[in-house]
């Protein structure tokens, strides 16, 4: 089993490794579900980690609708996570209408390579988070799925999760997420199937030390 702590500091990234994360999923601003971190932060848990790090490219707050602009500023956020030394890229992109914005991921995951691809819970936002694996397993580079299964939780999305994973038919990791912790992991990853998954507490409340 994978274990990978969302967190948004080096502080956080650091304590989580020594709990015993397996990777670690970098942002900023959690309390808008994670926008891209800052350079600094980015260098110095690629640095000085021992385990993976993912960093989230996510320009603004909101809705997962991106403008050309927006776009443009998303390659901008790789261009530097590839610089300070990232393991994978993490994004979502979605139409006006919520289906997988095809076109733009495409483009952003060939941009990204050679850094492996996590699409994120966008594909939640979905009617059909199942029609989303369709697609994303036919774009090059998208090596993972995070999602609760369109539900709060991943105990409530289990049987869609469960859908994904056959869909993704072993081409796509599906990382399951939705209030997995420390204390449910076990559970979550024997109800779903899933080999990965993914919290802000997967190894414990990681605030109660200062930030960096």
């Amino acid at each position: 089993m994978i274990k990978e702590a969302c967190v948004e500091s080096f502080s956080e990234a650091k304590l989580a490794q020594d709990r015993g994360a397996n990777r670690i999923e970098l942002c900023s601003d959690l309390a808008n579900d994670g926008l891209t971190p800052d350079f600094e932060t980015m260098k110095k848990a690629c640095s000085e980690l021992d385990i993976p790090v993912m960093v989230m490219a996510r320009p603004r707050a909101g809705n997962f609708v991106h403008s050309a602009d927006e776009i443009e500023a998303m390659k901008s956020s790789i261009d530097l996570a590839k610089e300070a030394g990232a393991d994978g890229i993490v994004f979502g992109l979605l139409t006006p209408d919520n289906k997988i914005d095809e076109s733009n991921t495409r483009l952003l995951a060939e941009y990204a390579y050679p850094l492996p691809v996590t699409f994120h819970k966008a594909i939640d936002e979905m009617e059909d988070p199942v029609e989303g694996v369709r697609v994303l397993k036919s774009i090059p580079n998208i090596k993972r799925i995070l999602s609760s299964g369109g539900k709060t939780t991943a105990f409530e999305g289990q049987e869609v999760i469960r859908k994904m994973i056959t869909e993704a038919e072993g081409k796509i990791i599906i990382l399951v997420a939705g209030k997995v912790t420390a204390e449910n992991v076990n559970e979550m990853q024997q109800i779903t199937g899933t080999t990965e998954l993914h919290g802000r507490k997967i190894v414990g409340d990681l605030t109660s030390e200062k930030n960096n």
